[in-house]
């Protein structure tokens, strides 16, 4: 047996070399998501063929299978049924924290279970943590076809004020998808880990985390690769998807006396709330736009200007400059010692956003990082730390106080909010009663003095204690949390040393046999599942082909001559067979033919939309403009 193994100097070799796994970072966001890899210090997106590195959050759950990504989210139009977005905001909570359109919810629920809600799709029953798992799976595969080897073990980051519950059911995603979580990591620190070593910045800075779904806001000290986070706060259920129904909601009431009593379905709140989503998004570059909106069969347009739109998402903003002033407070810092602000968060492309934080911390923000891509390069680095090594060191706090119920439906907080974590912290108790020889332990989460107004996370029994006279107990509870936030609890009578401890596992929808059960199948369907998911997606594509060559030649037929229609309808020929057999391969190459065949085509309908928009204008008006009409759009070259 070989009990030490020498090395000649220089040959010695690297920590984990030889491992055929790697570890990436991963931002798991509301609207989109993002994977990372790095190597030697050097963070880069894993990019998709197209050149994008933000997958949409967005799932479709079809007769093939579920689909993730783009090809899900087209599927909003159409069947919108099938189809689950937004679905971090569901995590670790339930269907009173999902906000309603018109009073309707975008979603059939079945809370009937209790703990977090399912989602009814079809005839599946999912919970919010397998869809992320999908979201994840997704990002795996992406990540394997990139690098070119298993991807097995990732740090993913979590909105700061991420609850324990929120928490756990992230980490259970990850579980599922065939991730080891190394690390959960808060959004606004991995953001500041990127920017900090990217610009080699040192000093106090503020990360303002706007994202789809949460808002986060925190302080951090960065100092010779020490990042330090001060003080921490922000809003679970705060985000883009708040201007998105604010916008619906501004539409729909322009067509209120239209619509009458009768309500609309959750499938048209869907597609509402994608319609304003677009616009949102559409209103970052221009002043205005009119934006379709189908209600009970029938679409209508609805005149949108930035100016009115920065008076309807006016609340939230200025919600989200409250915080960051509760924040700065927290980290007992004037705003003049903050050097600088960092964006992060797709929201914050919202120029009323911009503006707000401009004015609050009375410097123009840093975003010379792409703010929906910071994220995850700074996750990616700490997954590197984590299996590599670093000379970086992660301090972060803790988002919400932790403590127990006290008689009265009061609660004792035994570790305060902003704690930088690990921790761990004990508090001695006592019995109330004369021969109490129990105790029940409820342990709650926030800031709030009354149990009724905190979130619960568990329950348990210390069993055991002598009967003693009131008051004659000393019971030491101990709260300990790791690095990713997580918690665990224990209780213990001094005199007798009977100890109870309880890792807190709220409950959020899936219990450990369905989570055994789950896991199991995917291990034993791994990669038949992998090959099944690349196929459903090539055939999805194959779909929106087609679909597309029919609209178009609906429209315009006429402007083939016989030989082209001939090749065309070979080719389309082709790739409706080809997506019925389960060669994807086959699918992917019948695709690029009918592309191919259609270019022509293509082309000709290109340039004479671009005659009718110039129809009444001179080419001079459009010089020096590097956003005008003369830059056709990639997508629509295509067919």
């Amino acid at each position: 047996m070989t009990l030490l193994q020498l090395h000649e100097p220089g040959e010695t070799p690297l920590p984990h070399e030889g491992e055929q796994t790697l570890a990436v970072g991963i931002d798991l966001g509301t609207t989109n998501s993002v994977i990372a890899f790095s190597a030697l210090g050097k963070p880069e997106v894993l990019r998709d063929a197209a050149g994008s590195g933000l997958i949409p959050s967005v799932v479709a759950y079809t007769e093939h299978g579920p689909v993730v990504g783009s090809a899900a989210q087209a599927r909003l139009v159409d069947a919108p049924e099938t189809v689950v977005s937004s679905v971090k905001r569901l995590m670790g909570r339930g269907a009173a924290d999902v906000k309603t359109l018109a009073g309707t919810l975008p979603y059939r629920f079945d809370a009937a279970d209790g703990g977090m809600v399912r989602l009814l799709i079809g005839d599946r029953r999912l919970t919010p943590v397998e869809v992320s798992a999908e979201i994840l799976r997704a990002l795996k595969i992406q990540a394997e076809q990139h690098l070119g080897r298993e991807v097995a073990k990732a740090v993913v980051t979590v909105p700061a004020y991420f609850d324990d519950a929120a928490r756990l059911a992230t980490k259970d995603a990850a579980r599922l998808a065939g991730l080891e979580v190394l690390r959960l990591v808060n959004e606004p620190t991995a953001a500041a880990l990127a920017y900090g070593l990217d610009k080699a910045a040192e000093g106090i800075y503020a990360v303002y985390d706007l994202g789809g779904g949460t808002f986060d806001i925190s302080i951090l000290r960065l100092e010779k690769g020490i990042f330090q986070v001060l003080a921490t706060g922000g809003d679970a259920a705060l985000g883009g998807d708040d201007f998105d129904h604010a916008i619906a909601e501004h539409w729909l009431a322009d067509r209120r006396s239209e619509l009458g009593s009768e309500p609309i379905t959750a499938s048209e709140a869907k597609q509402t709330l994608n319609s304003a989503r677009s616009a949102k998004e559409a209103l970052t570059q221009r002043e205005a736009g009119d934006f379709p909106v189908m209600l009970h069969g029938k679409t209508t347009l609805h005149r949108l200007t930035r100016l009115a739109l920065d008076k309807l998402i006016q609340p939230w903003v200025e919600k989200t400059i409250a915080i960051c002033r509760q924040v700065v407070s927290d980290a007992r810092l004037d705003l003049s010692e903050i050097q600088g602000v960092v964006l992060v968060g797709g929201s914050t492309r919202v120029p009323q956003v911009r503006r707000a934080v401009e004015s609050f911390f009375g410097k123009p923000p840093l975003s010379d990082i792409n703010p929906d891509e910071v994220v995850a390069l700074g996750a990616a680095l700490q997954a590197e730390a984590l299996t590599q090594g670093s000379d970086t060191l992660l301090l972060d706090v803790l988002p919400l106080s932790l403590g127990i119920e006290t008689m009265g439906g009061l609660v004792e907080k035994v570790v305060d909010r902003n704690t930088p974590i690990p921790v761990a912290k004990a508090q001695e108790f006592t019995t109330y009663q004369d021969g109490q020889a129990a105790m029940l332990v409820h342990v709650v989460q926030g800031e709030r003095e009354t149990v009724a107004d905190c979130r619960s996370l568990a329950r348990f029994v210390l069993a055991g204690i002598p009967p003693m006279t009131a008051g004659a107990a000393r019971i030491r509870v101990t709260f300990q949390v790791d690095a990713d936030g997580l918690l665990t609890v224990s209780a213990a009578e001094k005199t007798t040393g009977v100890e109870q401890r309880v890792e807190v596992k709220p409950s959020y929808g899936l219990s450990e046999e369905e989570m055994a059960r789950i896991l199991e199948e995917s291990l034993e369907h791994g990669r038949a599942d992998m090959e099944r998911r690349l196929l459903i997606e090539n055939r999805v594509e194959g779909q929106r082909v087609l679909l597309a060559l029919q609209s178009a030649l609906a429209a315009d037929a006429s402007m083939l001559d016989a030989g082209e229609a001939e090749r065309i309808e070979k080719a389309r020929l082709g790739l409706a067979r080809a997506i019925e057999g389960e060669d994807r391969d086959r699918i992917k190459a019948a695709v690029e033919a009918l592309e191919e065949a259609a270019r022509p085509f293509a082309e000709r309908r290109m340039d004479r939309a671009i005659r009718a928009g110039l129809a009444g204008h001179s080419i001079d008006e459009f010089k020096g403009d590097p956003g005008g009409c003369l830059a056709p759009d990639p997508e629509e070259e295509k067919l």
